[in-house]
């Protein structure tokens, strides 16, 4: 039998870093042999996630104290801003070592991109330089030889996925992409906010980040490089009462001559094959409650009533294959491992 890949989860009292303890818990190619918090350092993990009871989990330490000469791989789930030069004196520790981030950090190829979306300069220019974007199914090849992966965000994964395609395909105008994309309260993190309590969000739906979500930047980076010029897509995101997923309704105006039904069919030629990928039916609009859990993404196309315009439905678990799962897919990928190890769950329903 071949020696385990030996991987470490910084940022493991998170909610993607506990996920990723779940899904990597049951690989049967991996052994987890170091998690990092801050404030939880020197706790067990079944004492901050009671499911892990029963586990033989290493305990929690802090980076500082992260001995790296067992590591083979490192999953970053710390907040944005300050993996830069994490990762940066990981890899001056270790040039060896692999990294999937799950922050935003190295996500956005242009320097200058990033800090006017992120309000200061990038710490790690040539890291940058070199990230991997780590959407598997656009990118797989690049993410292949890659050392460090940049995982996509929750919100990216689920609008990018389903317009790259079309936008190579030059059936969709990348100037006019209208994108309404709500999200569970996961997404937020698990800090305690008073804007996050059970009393502020219940019973209702309300945007943020209206016309200025940093995850515009990513939407912009990869539509326009699908497209071949500048896209300018309206993207609004919606917090709304439940636990996981993401639901996108995208309207889109056809390029001339285009059809709903032959973005159905690219969308099919796209994604045959792929097994995290479902697309359903033409006009079937997908439901969140069938890919919570899972690693899987649900796409339906509906024609619109205008001759001119077709409305494209995404939906994801944030947690897995917009985060965590998707983390674990490309850590697949760049280690030569099935690229569906260890991600085999179904959708939980109800």
């Amino acid at each position: 039998m071949t020696a385990p890949l030996n991987v470490a989860i910084l940022g493991a009292s998170g909610y993607t870093g506990s996920e990723l303890v779940r899904l990597l818990a049951r690989h049967p190619r991996v052994a987890i042999r170091a998690l990092t918090a801050d404030r939880k350092a020197g706790q067990a993990m079944a004492d901050v996630f009671p499911q892990f009871a029963g586990l033989d989990l290493p305990r929690l330490v802090t980076i500082a104290e992260l001995d790296l000469a067992a590591i083979d791989l490192v999953f970053c789930a710390l907040p944005h801003g300050t993996t830069q030069t994490v990762i940066k004196d990981l890899f001056a520790k270790k040039p060896e070592l692999k990294v999937v981030d799950l922050s935003a950090d190295f996500r956005l190829s242009d320097p200058e991109a990033y800090a006017t979306w992120y309000g200061h300069a990038h710490q790690a220019l040539e890291l940058q330089a070199e990230a991997a974007f780590g959407l598997v199914e656009l990118n797989r090849e690049a993410i292949r030889g890659a050392r460090l992966v940049a995982n996509p965000g929750c919100h990216s994964t689920t609008s990018i996925l389903p317009l790259v395609p079309l936008l190579k395909a030059k059936l969709i105008n990348p100037a006019q992409i209208v994108i309404v994309s709500s999200t569970g309260m996961s997404g937020a993190g698990r800090a305690a906010k008073e804007e996050m309590l059970f009393s502020e969000v219940s019973e209702g739906v309300h945007a943020y980040g209206v016309g200025k979500h940093r995850h515009t930047s990513e939407l912009d980076q990869e539509f326009a490089k699908a497209a071949g010029r500048p896209s300018l897509a309206t993207f609004t995101p919606q917090l709304i009462p439940m636990n996981r997923g993401i639901y996108a309704t995208i309207t889109v105006t056809l390029e001339a001559g285009a059809t709903a039904e032959q973005l159905h069919e690219t969308l099919g030629a796209a994604f045959a094959g792929e097994p995290f990928v479902q697309v359903l039916p033409f006009g079937k609009v997908p439901q969140s409650r069938h890919v919570r859990g899972s690693n899987n993404v649900q796409l339906g196309v509906i024609a619109d009533r205008g001759p001119d315009r077709a409305i494209v439905i995404s939906t994801l678990d944030n947690l897995v294959k917009g985060a965590s799962g998707q983390a674990v897919q490309n850590m697949n990928l760049i280690s030569g491992f099935p690229e569906t190890e260890g991600l085999g769950q179904l959708a939980l329903f109800p």
